[in-house]
């Protein structure tokens, strides 16, 4: 899923889609933080550089291995936040704010495209709807 998310970031930064960009760095950020873990207790005091304090001794020391989700997981993370996106948009717009409850929707389909789509080649690349909605240089 995540490599999906990366295919589709591809075609949405080519494409100069901002809401797609917004959405799919979103989605991959939500499971990368569902991929870290509790970095346990800290080191013991005296533990590590006698030149540096609190600094920890050997190549890797402070890396910690992070978890691996399955393709379901991950599956699970992008439809909650495509969730988030259209409950979020029902309330914008109940409030008077149609632009933004748009862009919302927008999120969600783009997130489900992924999604439902992923399996089909050459979908979930780019923008869902073909329409550009980038607002120009520096996306890239």
């Amino acid at each position: 899923m995540p490599t999906r998310l990366r295919l589709a970031l591809t075609g949405a930064l080519r494409a100069r889609d901002a809401i797609a960009v917004s959405a799919l760095r979103s989605a991959l950020s939500a499971i990368g933080n569902a991929e870290a873990v509790d970095p346990g207790p800290a080191p013991a005091a005296g533990a590590g550089s006698p030149y540096i304090a609190g600094a920890a001794a050997g190549l890797g020391a402070t890396e910690a291995r992070r978890r691996s989700l399955s393709p379901a997981e991950a599956e699970q993370i992008i439809r909650a936040e495509a969730g988030e996106r259209q409950r979020a948009a029902r309330e914008y717009e109940l409030a008077g704010h149609a632009d933004q409850a748009g862009r919302l929707r927008r999120e969600a389909q783009v997130l489900m495209s992924v999604v439902t789509d992923g399996d089909r080649p050459g979908s979930g690349a780019g923008p869902a709807s073909g329409e550009r909605s980038g607002s120009g240089p520096g996306l890239a």
